[in-house]
């Protein structure tokens, strides 16, 4: 159950970013990721006070803490991509989104098994593919990145990996039984971070345009991808739960390929077929 549940949350994030990038290519990505912080909480509100739980201080703590790199995560990747810099930011981002809560899992002492393990190493390699798109494949023919110091996406991303990170560990520690307040108190405080982060990084957060709206969508649908990490997270190994939920850039990329019929290229292809042997060796295991 847990491998349906953290693949649930993978396709929930996909079709997120998916409507997010959409819209944020027509206007500017902060009002977009704002509105979809608003969203987030508004979902997550209607969860907590619908379904009952008894979150103690440090439920809601480690819900804050989720939303600190939720929001932190969102900031270096939304000024990453603004360099133009995104065949760097955005593999680097969703591997150290799988990485950072493996690490930690593995360091508090969670011994996945031997498939699930062969899995994981086959999955790092294959969000990186998935995520770097055309520049990865080397094809002559595929769109050049805007000019920018290579460098400057690097840690772009890797900020971004490690907020990401930090949301998949915090959440993994809040317990069945406490129910979603704590999955609200992290939407808030993501909400709260990214309009000072964006402030901070001199970007204007207000939305002008009704096409931003869309934003809100995208954020409760990201709230759903987020409860269903928290399930996962509480029903089986949290290396699997991230590693999995970390897949989502093959699910928008396959809605792109669907949806706006985009190319998939050779880099991309042999990435989503990394990620599906990956996904079968570990609910194998």
């Amino acid at each position: 159950m847990g491998v349906v549940l953290a693949l649930g949350a993978a396709i929930a994030y996909g079709l997120s970013d998916f409507i997010g990038g959409l819209v944020s290519r027509r206007t500017t990505p902060w009002p977009v990721a704002l509105l979809a912080g608003v969203g987030g909480l508004v979902g997550a509100a209607v969860l907590a006070l619908v379904v009952p739980g008894e979150p103690t201080r440090a439920d809601l703590l480690w819900g804050a803490a989720s939303g600190l790199g939720s929001g932190t995560g969102s900031a270096f990747l939304y000024r990453g991509f603004a360099t133009g810099r995104m065949g760097v930011v955005a593999p680097v981002s969703a591997v150290g989104a799988a990485v950072v809560p493996v690490v930690v899992a593995v360091a508090t002492g969670e011994r996945p098994s031997s498939l699930v393990a062969i899995g994981i190493v086959l999955a790092l390699p294959g969000i990186w593919f998935v995520a770097r798109g055309p520049e990865a494949t080397l094809d002559p023919a595929a769109p050049p990145e805007r000019d920018a110091p290579a460098a400057s996406g690097l840690v772009d991303g890797a900020l971004a990996g490690l907020g990401f990170g930090v949301l998949f560990v915090a959440l993994g520690q809040v317990p069945d039984g406490a129910g979603f307040w704590p999955l609200a108190t992290g939407q808030a405080t993501a909400l709260l971070s990214i309009g000072v982060l964006a402030t901070a990084l001199g970007a204007s957060w207000v939305p002008t345009a009704r096409s931003e709206w869309w934003g809100a969508v995208a954020g409760v649908i990201a709230t759903g991808a987020v409860l269903l990490f928290l399930l996962a997270s509480q029903t089986d190994l949290l290396t699997v739960a991230a590693v999995l939920t970390s897949l989502y850039p093959a699910f928008t990329i396959l809605l792109a390929a669907v949806v706006l019929h985009e190319r998939i290229y050779r880099g991309q292809a042999a990435g989503l077929a990394l990620c599906g042997a990956a996904v079968a060796l570990v609910a194998a295991g």
